[in-house]
């Protein structure tokens, strides 16, 4: 049998690769010039090899399947001689022995190029079609046919030159829109159209690659003028082209849109039959992985249950839907919460204070409250007691006192930053049905710690504020509360969680705008500031250890020398805490540590010469008394939120009509001190000596330097009585006296808070003697005596005891009086 390879396909527009190893490769142009082709003689007789359904033209080069005897022994004959074999079509493609009056009488020489034996034991041959011929008279029928053959000419036209060429065009036209539309047809026809420039062999290549049958394309190969052969076969190629919009309109009149269920339930059994294949089902999968994890679980059979029945709503649900992720995402959570998991305590009470001690210099007090808190943890085994609060300026080790305790008792250490909260939902979580729906903050860090009894700090709880999205503050006392904690209920979870084994510690600046009621559930310890010493040796102990080793320092790359941090501290810093002075050490580092990279000499031993280099000029002045030069300076102690401050109140008089003026950016409670104080001292003036008239005659001005700072707080009343009668009496005051306290109109002194730092203050300006309320004593019992070692102090209940301490007797040279 005789073919072309893959009869009857549409991929029969080029032909097939398959047939032939790359090696042996022909393309599909191997001759396109009519010269070459014209230069091969036609013999007289040819051998005929009959081809079924298909039809070679001159010029395409084309692979045949020989399969019967007789044409396997002419073309191997053929082939060992000129090559040369005359092709001429069945008319009856079925026909399998076929007789000469059942072929064709036109057909084209053809060259053998090669003879490939397949590996299926078949042969194919690649031929290329040279010359047209007409047979006119049969020579042999055995062992194969042989003819004398008639050479047939192509009439090329010679006139209308330009029409032929827009027919060529044309077919070239039509031909690759074929390309394009077809799907079977490979895309490297179009190249092969698009680059065929001769002629006669262009319209040869399109008849014998057309989607014609063998009989038209017989038509086609019998005409002589290329003319008619053209226009003949762009006839063909409009009908094909039309047949093919045809199919595409059909298709689309009878495409019909499959029923939405139908469609879901053919993409459902799809995604199974994925799914299976990788392993079943993922819903299948996270159910069978949610019922393994709750075995773990050692929760109460009343949370058993209701995690049963969550589970079952989520099996009941369409994985598709919406509420499938959010009873998931539920599930998830409620199994990651740890239900009765706690982490052993280490009650060695010795192992407990060497940590503390290890991680923070001074604090003593605190640290016994905190070994106390220990002692009764151990001995009675809950938490139902005092909620801790640590409460004192930025960066006194607050926080850090928690991550120490956490580290004493072998728990795990959780913070929650309470600064900004306002809304309540931080605290107690989202219902779940809402969108976005996800647990508060207290169930998110117990998640995190992966125990249901970890140090849990809770800071900043003097900044929860409060809007239209609830009060956290109010959440939060459900949280504090030991006789109500061990039900705290998250909306989220919808389920009671017992907090009361999670030691808390909230830790606070001020205690001006904690909630009243959540204040009331706290035990309040004063985490006050350090004295320069204390400074100096938490430096040398742990800040500059730290600095070095996030620097990539070693240690006897640099030291510092005493001289060189009392320096640091006192002229970079203001403040009670270390933090600042940690920022400080830690850009002195970055300065060697910049040296060494580049391999400069440097001081290694860092004293005030160095600190002064690295560090630039001093960003703050001491803080030191100032004398006592004038009438009406009083030197005051202030609190503020990085420790305890001086300050000065100044008072001057002039001639006038009794006004008085008030500067120095001060709040409403401090000038409502002044005033007070202006008036105790007019319903008083006998006592100092003074006549009602005198301030009658003039105006008074008092002013607190450092305008830029906002000033506020009662405890400036008494400075502010002192300098009014200082500056009325013209008596100076004592040298090297501070004092703080509140003054009533009664002339009361009351007693205010923040004793400690306004001490640590008096002591770093070179204060000696300082005026307090009776009622601060106590407050000065509890203050360590390495604080209070080099200062006087004098208590009093009103302010005529202050005048009496604070006032010199004589007066300076220009006494006031009244002309």
């Amino acid at each position: 049998m005789e073919n072309k390879k893959n009869k009857g396909s549409k991929n029969n527009f080029l032909f097939s690769r398959e047939i032939e190893n790359q090696d042996d490769f022909i393309p599909i142009m191997v001759d396109g010039d009519d010269a070459e082709l014209n230069a091969i003689e036609v013999p007289a007789v040819l051998p005929i090899l009959p081809l079924r359904n298909t039809v070679l033209f001159p010029g395409v080069v084309m692979p045949i399947t020989v399969g019967r005897q007789k044409s396997l022994l002419l073309v191997r004959e053929a082939y060992a001689g000129n090559r040369l074999i005359g092709t001429i079509a069945q008319k009856d493609g079925q026909v399998e022995d076929p007789e000469i009056t059942d072929l064709f009488q036109v057909g084209t020489m053809a060259e053998i190029l090669k003879i490939l034996e397949m590996p299926d034991g078949s042969t194919s041959v690649i031929i290329q079609g040279k010359r047209r011929f007409r047979i006119s008279a049969i020579r042999e029928s055995v062992p194969y046919f042989s003819a004398t053959v008639k050479e047939l000419d192509d009439i090329l036209p010679k006139t209308k030159m330009n029409e032929f060429a827009a027919l060529v065009e044309s077919l070239k036209d039509l031909a690759i829109k074929i390309v394009k539309a077809s799907g079977n047809i490979p895309p490297e026809a179009q190249f092969a159209v698009k680059n065929i420039e001769n002629d006669t062999f262009l319209i040869n290549f399109i008849c014998n690659n057309t989607e014609l049958g063998a009989a038209e394309k017989q038509e086609l190969l019998e005409l002589d003028d290329l003319r008619e052969r053209s226009t003949i076969l762009l006839t063909f190629l409009v009908r094909e082209v039309q047949m093919i919009d045809l199919k595409k309109d059909i298709q689309k009149k009878v495409k019909i849109d499959m029923d939405q269920q139908q469609r879901e339930y053919l993409l459902h059994q799809q995604i199974k039959t994925i799914q299976d294949e990788l392993g079943g089902n993922p819903s299948e999968q996270d159910i069978a992985d949610l019922r393994k994890r709750s075995l773990n679980k050692k929760w109460s059979a009343n949370i058993q249950s209701v995690f049963e029945k969550e589970l079952s709503k989520l099996i009941r649900m369409n994985p598709a839907a919406g509420e499938y992720s959010v009873q998931s995402g539920y599930l998830d959570t409620f199994l990651d919460l740890p239900w009765n998991v706690y982490s052993e305590d280490n009650f060695d009470m010795r192992n407990a204070e060497r940590i503390l001690n290890e991680d923070h210099y001074g604090l003593e007090k605190v640290k016994d409250r905190i070994l106390e808190h220990l002692a009764v943890l151990k001995l009675k085994g809950d938490m139902k007691s005092p909620i801790l609060c640590l409460y004192g300026p930025p960066g006194v080790g607050k926080t850090s006192l928690g991550k120490s305790v956490a580290r004493a008792l072998g728990r795990k250490f959780v913070r929650m930053s309470l600064g900004g909260l306002h809304d309540e939902s931080e605290i107690r979580g989202h219902r779940k049905t809402y969108i976005g729906a996800m647990p508060g903050r207290i169930i998110l860090n117990l998640i995190k710690a992966g125990t249901s009894n970890p140090v849990f700090i809770l800071d900043e709880i003097d900044k929860v504020s409060s809007d239209f999205h609830g009060d956290p503050a109010s959440a939060l006392l459900e949280v504090l509360d030991p006789e109500q904690n061990s039900e705290f209920h998250d909306n989220y979870i919808d389920q009671d969680f017992d907090l009361s084994r999670v030691m808390f510690i909230a830790t606070a600046n001020t205690l001006n705008t904690i909630h009243p009621a959540l204040r009331d559930r706290l035990e309040l310890i004063d985490v006050s500031g350090y004295l320069i010493e204390e400074k100096i040796e938490i430096a040398q102990r742990h800040l500059i250890t730290r600095q070095l080793v996030n620097h990539g320092l070693a240690k006897n790359d640099v030291k510092f020398t005493k001289e060189a941090l009392v320096r640091l501290i006192e002229d970079y810093t203001r403040e009670s805490g270390v933090r600042e002075m940690d920022k400080q050490i830690a850009k002195v580092t970055r300065r060697i540590a910049r040296k060494i990279a580049f391999q400069e000499d440097y001081n290694k031993k860092i004293g005030v010469p160095e600190i002064r280099e690295y560090l630039g000029s001093p960003r703050f002045n001491k803080e030191s008394y100032e004398g006592n030069e004038y009438a009406g300076v009083v030197t005051g102690l202030a609190w503020t939120s990085v420790g305890g401050e001086i300050l000065y109140v100044e008072t001057s008089l002039s001639q006038g009509k009794s006004k008085f003026t008030i500067t120095g950016n001060l709040g409403e409670v401090m000038k409502e001190s002044a005033a007070i104080a202006f008036e105790y001292l007019k319903s008083h003036s006998l006592q100092l000596g003074l006549k009602p008239e005198v301030f009658e005659k003039w105006d008074v001005h008092m002013h607190v330097p450092e305008g830029a700072i906002p000033k506020d707080g009662p405890s400036a009343g008494i400075t502010m009585a002192t300098a009014l009668a200082s500056a009325f009496t013209q008596r100076k005051v004592k040298k090297g006296l501070a004092m703080t306290g509140e003054i009533t109109l009664r002339g009361r002194v009351m007693p205010v808070g923040g004793i400690k730092e306004k001490i640590l203050a008096a002591k770093r300006a070179g204060i000696k003697e300082i005026i307090l309320s009776i009622e601060n004593k106590k407050d000065i019992e509890e203050i360590k005596e390495v604080y209070l070692k080099g200062l006087k102090f004098h208590y009093v209940v009103n302010v005529d005891e202050v005048f009496e301490i604070a006032l010199l007797n004589e007066q300076i040279r220009n006494p006031l009086t009244i002309s």
